[in-house]
């Protein structure tokens, strides 16, 4: 069982959690000032599937904010959740390198400069 989530939490972005509603982690990508007041959260979902065609993948390495196999970052499928929608606590964080990289191809993929 996990464990309860402690008073005054709110995820932090570049933090990787499991989403309740399909069990498949994802990457905070909304800013911690919007993740600490808001009922929703942006977020990056990632996937174990490598699609070689698809530019606007991050790849993540297994053991990268503690997940467990190789992953890439769904950088075309950027959505929101309800906060109660993740699964306390995070798997682990992102090194800034990585958040980096995907911050730049969600700017590709919705034509951000």
């Amino acid at each position: 069982m996990a464990p309860p989530v402690p008073p005054g939490w709110f995820p932090r972005r570049g933090e990787v959690y499991l989403i309740s509603l399909d069990k498949r982690p994802a990457v905070i990508l909304s800013t911690d000032v919007l993740n600490r007041h808001a009922l929703d959260i942006c977020l990056v979902p990632l996937t174990q599937v490598q699609h070689r065609e698809f530019t606007l993948r991050v790849p993540i390495r297994a053991k990268e904010g503690g997940l467990a196999v190789d992953s890439w970052a769904k950088c075309d499928q950027v959505t929101t959740v309800e906060k109660r929608r993740l699964v306390y606590p995070p798997l682990g964080r992102l090194s800034a390198q990585v958040l980096h990289e995907i911050e730049n191809k969600v700017k590709m993929a919705v034509q951000l400069p």
